[in-house]
């Protein structure tokens, strides 16, 4: 026992309890994770393999014997929360989830589907929460049943912080139906909801049960979201793999066009690189200041917010690394024609590299607000090559205003390439990449460097 003083004084000892918690997860790739024959799902829910052909005499993850069980019993509920999108888009997608759990009966029974608005409105409103925890409390939902997750990377952020609030955590499945979600957002250990104008201003970190990426799930977003979660891949190339840029670079055409073959290999490669960061970087809920997976993200996050949420997150992503690719090169970091590269890309993959809310961000502000949310000293990751990113705790705010001018400035001789068809964005990427190419020369001559 700890030693105290005959005075009466606090103990002159102290308890310091040690201990470590390992996560680990599973993250599937697959085609029609509703299709009665495929056992993704059931495996994630702690079925066996055999368990939808019929082989039996396996047990669960809680113990419970499939295949001898005289009396079988609920092995556990479960809740699923479909974003509304989705289903206006794939109304089939209920009935397919209540006649694949139809086949797991007795041992997985689905309570309820809930259909809650996608997209970012719904982390603005904290109604949704208490939609999900008066499900949880109506239908017997415990630490021991799971909830479903499935929509976009907005509306998973939302359930997963009520499934690890809830009970003080819920086994939950992420199912994410866009490429942003499936390559970055809905993979990973956070969810968040904005409070009070302020992007995941609200949320924890909470390892998922496991996670679901379903290809087929994507036929039907719009080119602009699909265009969006390839934002991400850019990224965490550019700090993190040169060859994964060089590829993206080499199929700028078939990504552009959304060949289905292109775009699961940018997802599963841009996933692989997010995972390994979380799992190999030393700090997986991020408890120093340094976060470098967020190369463009101090200026995304706050467009976002001035834009209303008409920007989509990968939209805003793309411009803020544009913007931080000139920024590097101008501060004497990056070489000219990486910094080309960048933009080029970008271009040729459909993003526009300027929006009116440029005009109204403030970057000091922003700057300030972003260190805020990662606590500790500022830390912002810039280039020092394409494939190669590096940190620093202090941007000269005079260079990145003047950055952010000429990223205005040569919008002009752009223009806005989004929703244009593939042939218009590669015509169009063309000609702004010779006019840019123009633009860096003119401004490198009488500037050292653009």
């Amino acid at each position: 026992m700890p030693e105290s003083s005959h005075s009466g004084s606090l103990p002159l000892e102290s308890l310091k309890p040690d201990f470590k918690i390992h996560h680990s997860y599973p993250v599937h790739f697959t085609r029609n994770v509703f299709n009665l024959e495929n056992p993704a799902l059931s495996r994630a829910l702690g079925l066996p393999r055999e368990f939808l052909s019929g082989g039996g005499g396996a047990t669960d993850v809680s113990g419970n014997d499939f295949g001898k069980s005289t009396e079988p019993k609920v092995s556990a509920r479960a809740l699923a929360i479909l974003d509304d999108g989705l289903v206006s888009l794939n109304p089939e997608i209920p009935s397919l989830l209540v006649d694949y759990f139809d086949l797991l009966r007795p041992y997985i029974q689905l309570e309820s589907t809930i259909t809650l608005p996608g997209g970012e409105s719904c982390k603005n409103d904290l109604s949704n929460l208490t939609r999900i925890y008066e499900a949880v409390a109506r239908y017997g939902i415990d630490r021991h049943s799971y909830i479903l997750a499935i929509g976009g990377g907005a509306l998973i952020d939302v359930v997963g912080f009520a499934a690890a609030t809830a009970h003080r955590g819920i086994r939950l499945i992420r199912i994410p139906t866009t490429v942003l979600a499936q390559n970055d957002a809905s993979i990973g250990v956070k969810n968040g909801m904005n409070f009070a104008g302020r992007k995941n201003f609200i949320g924890s970190f909470a390892p998922p049960h496991a996670v679901i990426n379903d290809f087929a799930l994507l036929r039907t977003l719009s080119p602009e979201d699909r265009r969006a979660g390839m934002a991400e891949a850019v990224k965490v190339a550019l700090i993190r793999d040169p060859a994964f840029f060089q590829w993206m670079e080499a199929h700028a055409g078939q990504l552009g066009r959304f060949e289905d073959w292109a775009l699961q290999h940018l997802i599963v490669r841009c996933a692989e690189l997010h995972l390994n960061q979380i799992s190999g970087g030393g700090d997986p809920f991020e408890s120093g200041s340094a976060r470098p997976l967020d190369f463009g993200h101090w200026s995304a996050h706050k467009l976002e917010e001035l834009s209303g949420h008409q920007l989509r997150h990968g939209e805003a992503v793309a411009i803020g690394m544009a913007l931080d690719s000139v920024y590097s090169c101008r501060a004497g970091l990056l070489e000219e024609k990486q910094m080309m590269r960048v933009l080029s890309l970008l271009t040729d993959l459909g993003f526009s590299l300027y929006c009116p809310w440029l005009d109204e961000l403030n970057v000091d502000q922003a700057l300030q607000e972003f260190q805020e949310h990662l606590g500790g000293e500022l830390c912002i990751t810039l280039l020092d090559s394409c494939g190669t990113g590096l940190e620093l705790n202090e941007i000269d705010g005079t260079i990145m205003k003047e950055s952010l001018a000429w990223i205005k400035e040569s919008y002009e001789k752009i223009g806005d390439v989004r929703g244009k068809s593939a042939s218009q964005v590669s015509a169009k990427s063309k000609n702004g990449t010779s006019e840019l190419k123009a633009a860096i020369h003119v401004s490198s001559e009488s500037e050292k460097v653009p």
